[in-house]
């Protein structure tokens, strides 16, 4: 609705004679001397008012008792109030403002000059509500589109994680081994990443890197797709050559997802490459394939070594029978399975119940 009308409250005649005159050629006018009658047509009219002028102690119950009830109201967030006064106090000015007012017009006054501080009270005013309008219909729009976003950004993780998945059943498959062994590695891989983040801070882990982590590690045997049967389902000691060709599942996996693997997600594909590569590696410089040592060997790596060393331990596999819980925790811990960081080993041991209840949920059948 286009604003286009003043409402003037003043009980001074000669006051609201001449401000009538001063507006009625650009604003329709309404007005009223008591607050009764002002406030009954500030709530018909709200809709179509420009700006309100108001004498503060017209005829009401006490002084202010007419702007007080405008502003609680919230009137004065939605039209420009412009005071009329000829009170010149501090204390007075402070009083007014408090309740939100925009501006003042101090009598005597001269018509030229009120006539230009309403217009540009009123102009102000309204490029404010249109900015507001915009700003919010903006919001609105951007809060869509965020929306929609968010859809195809989850539609695209899902798609991700179904790939992932399936990629690596494959690979459980050719192994003989279940699905579950998947689901616990991925677990395991987040239970100890985020005990890890927990403990040390200088790895900078985060919620969003260990949930990466523990998807990139479903992929850490993939290499395993390029290794004979005669070799990968052999239930008895493997020779020496065929130790041989089982090592190379590590850089073999890694050169699939370097490139073979077509996922967008750079920071996956990173994590992805470094654990396939580096799962075998060991803390003391005794692992494959590029004898890394120490803190050489990444976090990611690190963790994924340990977790695959507990689940091969606690899982039937065919050249070995399962290993209860106690007993895999201890050759882990006492270094039977490989030298691991004293800092995994003490973030492992924080989470020894976690593991152990995974371990119960996607045990094999």
């Amino acid at each position: 609705m286009l604003r286009d009308t003043i409402l003037i409250l003043e009980n001074e005649e000669d006051c609201l004679s001449k401000l009538t005159d001063i507006f009625k050629d650009k604003y329709k006018i309404l007005s009223a001397s008591n607050e009764k009658e002002g406030i009954g047509l500030l709530r018909k009219h709200a809709a179509s008012l420009a700006v309100i002028l108001l004498n503060p102690v017209i005829p009401a119950q006490n002084n202010f008792q007419v702007l007080k009830q405008l502003s609680e109201k919230k009137y004065v967030k939605q039209i420009p109030f412009i005071i009329l006064t000829d009170d010149r106090t501090a204390a007075y000015e402070k009083t007014v403002y408090e309740y939100g007012i925009v501006s003042y017009i101090r009598k005597p006054f001269h018509p030229d000059a009120v006539k230009l501080l309403v217009d540009n009270v009123v102009t102000v005013f309204q490029y404010k509500v249109q900015l507001e309008v915009t700003i919010k219909n903006q919001n609105e729009k951007l809060r869509k589109q965020n929306a929609m976003l968010k859809v195809l950004v989850d539609k695209q993780r899902h798609m991700k994680e179904v790939l992932i998945e399936s990629l690596s059943n494959i690979v459980e498959f050719r192994n003989l081994e279940s699905e579950q062994h998947i689901k616990r590695t991925r677990e395991f891989t987040v239970c100890l990443g985020t005990s890890v983040m927990k403990l040390y801070p200088e790895y900078e882990l985060t919620g969003e890197k260990i949930d990466t982590i523990g998807w990139a590690s479903s992929l850490h045997d993939i290499g395993k797709i390029v290794i004979p049967d005669s070799i990968i389902l052999k239930a008895g000691k493997l020779s020496k050559d065929e130790y041989e060709v089982i090592k190379s599942h590590t850089t073999k996996g890694a050169e699939i997802i370097e490139k073979v693997i077509r996922i967008d997600d750079e920071e996956f594909c990173s994590y992805a490459y470094d654990i396939a590569r580096h799962h075998h590696e060991k803390y003391d410089g005794n692992g494959y394939p590029d004898s890394l040592k120490g803190e050489a060997i990444s976090i990611a790596a690190q963790i994924v070594s340990l977790v695959d060393v507990y689940d091969a331990l606690t899982s039937r596999r065919v050249y070995k029978a399962a290993y209860d819980t106690d007993k895999a925790f201890q050759m882990i811990v006492s270094g039977q399975s490989g030298v691991f960081s004293p800092k995994l080993l003490k973030a492992f041991t924080e989470v020894r119940e976690e593991f152990e209840a995974i371990v119960k949920k996607y045990c094999d059948e």
